[in-house]
């Protein structure tokens, strides 16, 4: 069951569900119906797209950002790039109303979490027109006191020059797309990496695919660094092919917040991130995961503490 339209511009993951996109964003809504069918996600909540527009209204940035919008030549990047960098600047220069600002700190105090990641969520995610995967921002680490300044910028993200074009690409510009900010306890991961439930080359149904790396998953997702590979048999689930990648350095907190590059001690540069019975234990969630939505996932994960954590999920849009 969808929930309505909500009065508050927040909701913890547990009151979202998949039907739930329009309002929180393809990320957002995922998350919330993961935790409500007992996948390992950290806590958080989700500031609704709802806040972002009531900002614009409120801030009378709306008609603003329309009519730069409307001069832009997208045949040249200096036009985009131009309007890109004032409306984000126009963004960034507003103050959060003080009601929306409150309900986004009590709701931060209530996590008990010195660390955050606050990422986008764009209401126009994972829809049948538009998959905005990697279109937006995310800020890993962010402390109470870069909290609001962060969700800010993911707001802003939705006018980056990449999302603009995507925007006009997919012939989205006279269609409503705003952006829901997604608030979840950062885990500190000692191994991350990516997992694809079906192979994305191959497209053969009966594999999948897990990606590993030592440190925060960025350094996989930004494509900075070679993470080991492992493919699975998901009929006899076992593993068929490991392919072990040397990694000299990896993503980390920052001491105050946000991340920094750290090298890895030669010794275990060329060793195999996850154990095989760890990977078998990962493919099982991820299977699971696959299962519940009946479609082949594009899955974000974590390892700290002895747990697996799945940050995110989404359909394999390639497929």
């Amino acid at each position: 069951m969808s929930i309505t339209p909500p009065k508050s511009l927040i909701l913890s993951f547990k009151q979202l569900s998949k039907k739930d996109v329009g309002i929180a964003g393809g990320k957002g809504a995922s998350l919330g119906e993961m935790i409500n069918n007992n996948i390992p996600v950290p806590p958080g909540f989700v500031i609704l797209a709802s806040a972002f527009d009531r900002f614009l209204e409120e801030t009378d940035l709306e008609h603003e950002i329309d009519s730069l919008i409307r001069k832009v030549n997208y045949k040249d990047v200096n036009s985009v790039d131009r309007a890109s960098n004032t409306i984000r600047d126009m963004i960034h220069d507003q103050k959060i109303t003080k009601d929306i600002e409150k309900e986004i700190v009590s709701d931060f105090k209530k996590l008990k979490a010195k660390f955050v990641a606050v990422r986008s969520s764009a209401t126009a995610e994972d829809s049948s027109v538009a998959s905005w995967a990697g279109e937006l921002e995310s800020y890993l680490n962010t402390t109470e006191k870069t909290l609001l300044e962060n969700v800010k910028k993911c707001w802003s993200s939705l006018f980056t020059p990449r999302a603009m074009f995507y925007r006009h690409e997919k012939k989205l510009m006279d269609s409503k797309v705003s952006v829901a900010v997604v608030v979840q306890k950062m885990v500190e991961s000692e191994i991350s990496g990516i997992c694809f439930t079906v192979h994305p080359v191959t497209e053969d149904r009966n594999q999948m695919i897990i990606e590993a790396g030592l440190g925060l998953g960025e350094a996989i997702v930004s494509g900075s660094i070679t993470p080991d590979s492992f493919v699975l048999d998901k009929k006899k689930k076992e593993i068929t092919d490991v392919n072990v990648a040397k990694q000299a350095r990896k993503i980390i907190r920052g001491l105050s917040g946000g991340t920094k590059w750290v090298n890895i001690p030669k010794n275990i540069q060329e060793k195999q991130k996850l154990a095989d019975k760890k990977v078998l234990e990962l493919a099982s969630i991820c299977a699971g995961i696959e299962k519940h939505y009946k479609k082949p996932q594009d899955i974000e994960w974590a390892y700290g503490r002895g747990k697996f954590y799945i940050i995110q999920s989404r359909p394999i849009t390639t497929l």
